[in-house]
């Protein structure tokens, strides 16, 4: 017998539809959900099994290094610390302990878990044409000062060799700055928002007043509505306001953690992790954006390393190799990993990166979106930026 066409098509798309409703349910069924205080949560067993994947579990206090992590998942007792394919990462929220059970917030399984266990799995993920990479700082606003020089000065030139070799892979590449001159932050966001199919990636270097031996990579991006930044030192109600949150989380998140398997993997420096905060630069962009500090200006080797035009030519490299790993997920393919790096730099060490000594200072596509008046300093005395230039100003909900 044969059917009507319209029928048949009928039939068919009942019959799929059926089929997508019996695995939502069944992909439901999976999670068992434990009410604590108000807010949802899931226990590590479940996350395990959903995922497929080991779960460790430190007690509190307890640090997870990389090559002591046995598991694709390592969480820690009472700690936001968590190892997620070899990677530190850390959650909004603590785990903690109820009735012998480690329970990881539901928020964090959605907004932290997931994008980092299936960044190919994330909708909407790898459609990128354009590049938009942000030398911070500049002119005025030197950033943080080492006895080898300024951390804008750094960061441009890990920009200078990092757009030659996007431009290799056939993608556009915009740069904020191409001189030392100073930005607004806005407007940094703005030429990000303007681009068609962008991704934004500022570069930074780190400094702190409160350990001198700090070394090491970190990487943030905007954190979720309704959740406390990383920096937070409590989870305090103030800090769980319903502040805005951003429509591309999820696309950040796979962004972060392909850039940074491959920070890890080509440079090993101490892993810091992935993390979130609420930069004015992460805040103002609606596109996928991460904010890379690419190590400390106040430890006495890793500044030395950072005025390393080579070492500064492998980060451009690595940065690059994580961009065209984000690339790739939307191919639906999974990204490679901090220990598949490494296997392969024992036999194939990455290529310098190219350097570029002819860049104009401003690209006129940018003056013609901005305006010229944009890019003058600011009718203040010249001072060493602090890390507040960063933070986003008071947000109303």
């Amino acid at each position: 017998m044969v059917l009507p066409v319209k029928r048949w098509f009928a039939i068919a798309f009942l019959a799929g539809a059926i089929a997508i409703s019996q695995a939502t349910a069944l992909a439901a069924d999976d999670w068992q959900i434990i009410k604590l205080s108000g807010q949802d949560y899931l226990s590590v067993d479940n996350i395990s099994r959903f995922y497929g994947l080991p779960a460790g579990i430190a007690a509190s206090g307890e640090k997870v290094e990389f090559e002591a992590a046995k598991n694709p998942l390592e969480f820690v007792s009472g700690s936001r610390e968590v190892m997620i394919n070899g990677a530190r990462s850390w959650l909004c929220f603590p785990a903690i302990e109820q009735n012998g059970k480690l329970l990881v917030s539901r928020t964090d399984v959605a907004k932290t878990i997931e994008p980092l266990v299936r960044p190919h799995r994330v909708p909407n993920v790898g459609k990128v044409q354009t590049i938009v990479v942000d030398p911070g700082h500049g002119g005025y606003d030197k950033g943080q000062v080492s006895r080898y020089g300024y951390e804008k000065d750094f960061a441009l030139d890990v920009a200078r060799k990092l757009r030659p070799l996007l431009q290799a892979k056939g993608l556009r590449a915009i740069m904020t700055r191409e001189g030392d001159y100073f930005v607004p932050l806005e407007v940094r966001a703005q030429i990000a928002n303007a681009a068609r199919n962008s991704i934004f990636v500022s570069i930074h270097f780190n400094a702190t007043n409160d350990d001198p031996n700090a070394t090491g990579f970190e990487i943030f991006s905007f954190t979720p509505r309704g959740a406390p930044s990383t920096s937070d030192s409590a989870v305090a109600s103030s800090s769980v306001n319903m502040q805005p949150g951003s429509e591309v989380d999820a696309q950040s998140m796979a962004l972060s953690t392909c850039i940074y398997h491959s920070l890890l993997g080509h440079i090993p420096e101490y892993d810091r992790g992935i993390k979130r905060a609420r930069f004015a630069v992460l805040r103002l962009t609606k596109v996928p954006a991460v904010l890379i500090e690419g190590g400390f200006l106040t430890e006495r080797g890793e500044c030395k390393l950072i005025s390393n035009k080579d070492w500064r030519g492998k980060l451009a490299s690595a940065i690059g190799v994580g961009i065209e790993n984000y690339r790739a997920l939307g191919k639906k393919q999974p990204p490679m990993l901090v220990a598949d790096y490494r296997k392969q730099i024992k036999s194939a060490p990455i290529e310098p990166a190219i350097q570029d000594g002819n860049l104009k200072e401003a690209d006129s596509s940018l003056l013609d979106l901005v305006g010229r008046s944009a890019f003058l300093a600011p009718q203040h005395a010249s001072t060493p930026s602090q890390r507040s230039s960063l933070e986003s100003a008071p947000i109303v909900p």
